[in-house]
């Protein structure tokens, strides 16, 4: 008898059904499973035997083949246990339903039957949403995950009776519901806070303009200074994630199983700050079979790199394509996939190999000029920022008076920000200064006489570079909306040009 159950299979931060196709014939006792099955895949017949067994069910004697269709895509993971096993009980007549058709099924098996959580299933219910499917019977642990989609049927199952009850009408299990809204109204209670930082003032308005205007920023001082510190507090004044960022960003994290159980999304814009010895895949994803990397991990968030020069300057050189287009593609033997990757840059470095100022270190400027070197020119130039981080004073150290919090500091930046989304309304590439082209910045950055003459000024006298133009402009169009202007004013260019460091070529 011939059986077919709907499941799917995640590729990239997407899922495509697949069909499992269950028939049992006659013939020598045996399971052969086709249709591109990896070898966790192939394992799920031992699996799910046993557990047929354990869960009071017969095993099916004579040749059973197993088909994943479509058979030219490659089938991985072992979250086709679930649906072979009820496969199986259908074409050997222990399980009688009309509903197999109506439901799309993913879950792992234990040997005694019980289901456990699976990778991947936040883009498996859309995809059943996109199949116009009923619902999704999914393991317990992950239902809240799959009920962020609306228009689903999200059914929780413990184990492999229970969903072949529910299917065959025996038992009635209610629809698992989550209110999303209600998610994003918890309070976000931040472990640090600005307020913690003693002095740093200007730093802390070069990261309030760079948060507001999603910039990437370079943090330039000597050890002890604080940038970690400040590097790490800069979520806390991002606006807050919209629902579809925050899908985005929870497909990915349930794809590298970083879910944690019974969480449903993912509403904190992450962090992530990879150790300088990452390799390129580890930071761009990849592996045999590609997973995402520390820069879609970091999708809709902050990714800070500590120490830059200290990166090997082929794996950062990687970080060119999801800086300038937003995500990453992954070429393997197995398949290319294409991960989303549009991240807040933030690094940091010492000015000189012996962490101190270039007028204080004994290394010569060659020396220093060599280890700028490892950071590229074409990297330097997406980063908008270069900010230059002094060594805290006694008085600030010692200061009692408490400084501006990070909720301060995050209403300002959401009243840029919505300034800017109702600029860029219509142009859903662009969601904040930052990303701009040269066809916004000569329309939403147009200079007045004066500005132009000090921006002229600052090119030829500071010796700017000319990648430094554009980025300039980007970062006053920024400070003019936490100012609440329309217009650049030949103040926000002048604070703008001050954060170019790294193009005034007084290092070493």
């Amino acid at each position: 008898m011939l059986a077919k159950v709907y499941s799917a299979v995640v590729n990239g931060i997407e899922a495509c059904p697949v069909e499992v196709e269950v028939n049992a014939g006659w013939g020598d006792t045996t399971i052969v499973i086709v249709g591109l099955p990896d070898a966790a895949v192939k394992e799920s017949r031992d699996r799910v035997s046993t557990a047929l067994g354990n869960s009071g069910y017969k095993f099916p004697l004579g040749r059973t083949t197993i088909n994943l269709a479509p058979a030219d895509l490659k089938k991985e993971g072992p979250s086709f246990d679930l649906p072979i096993a009820l496969g199986l009980l259908a074409a050997t007549d222990q399980l009688r339903t009309e509903r197999l058709h109506e439901f799309l099924v993913v879950g792992e098996l234990a040997l005694t039957g019980a289901v456990r959580p699976v990778k991947g299933v936040l883009p498996i219910a859309l995809c059943a949403r996109h199949e116009r499917k009923r619902g999704v019977l999914v393991p317990a642990a992950n239902a809240n995950e799959a009920a962020v989609v609306e228009g689903l049927e999200v059914i929780p199952v413990q184990n492999l009776r229970e969903a072949a009850a529910f299917l065959s009408g025996e038992i009635s299990i209610g629809p698992v519901q989550v209110d999303v809204q209600r998610l994003f109204e918890q309070p976000m209670e931040d472990e640090v806070d600005f307020a913690e930082v003693k002095g740093q003032e200007s730093v802390k308005r070069a990261l309030e303009v760079a948060a507001a205007g999603g910039h990437n920023v370079l943090l330039i001082g000597p050890p002890g200074t604080g940038k970690s510190m400040l590097a790490k507090r800069l979520p806390t004044i991002l606006p807050p994630l919209t629902l579809e960022e925050a899908l985005e960003t929870t497909k990915v994290h349930s794809i590298a199983g970083l879910l944690q159980p019974g969480q449903a999304l993912v509403t904190r814009r992450p962090f992530r700050a990879p150790h300088h010895t990452a390799s390129d895949a580890g930071l761009l994803g990849g592996n045999v079979h590609p997973t995402p990397g520390e820069v879609s991990l970091a999708h809709n968030g902050v990714l800070f790199l500590d120490e830059l020069p200290e990166f090997k300057r082929s794996v950062l050189e990687t970080l060119r394509q999801p800086l300038e287009e937003g995500r990453v593609t992954i070429s393997r033997a197995a398949g290319t996939v294409t991960f989303p990757a549009r991240f807040m840059l933030v690094a940091a470095m010492n000015p000189t190999p012996d962490g101190k100022m270039p007028g204080e270190s004994r290394c010569s400027p060659r020396e220093i000029q060599s280890y700028l070197n490892r950071i590229s020119g074409p990297l330097l130039d997406r980063i908008d920022l270069h900010v230059e981080v002094p060594v805290v004073k006694f008085r600030d150290i010692a200061a009692t008076h408490p400084t501006e919090p990070s909720a301060k500091l995050r209403e300002r930046v959401v009243a840029a920000r919505r300034r800017q989304q109702d600029r860029f309304r219509g142009r859903s590439r662009i969601l904040c200064n930052a990303h701009m082209g040269s066809k916004e910045l000569r329309q939403f950055c147009v200079l007045d006489e004066v500005s132009m003459d000090l921006l002229r000024y600052a090119m030829n006298e500071l010796r700017l570079s000319a990648r430094a133009y554009d980025r300039i402009l980007k970062v006053a169009r920024t400070i003019a909306d936490l100012a609440g202007s329309d217009r650049i004013l030949p103040e926000h260019v002048g604070e703008a040009i001050q954060y170019r460091s790294l193009d005034r070529q007084i290092w070493g």
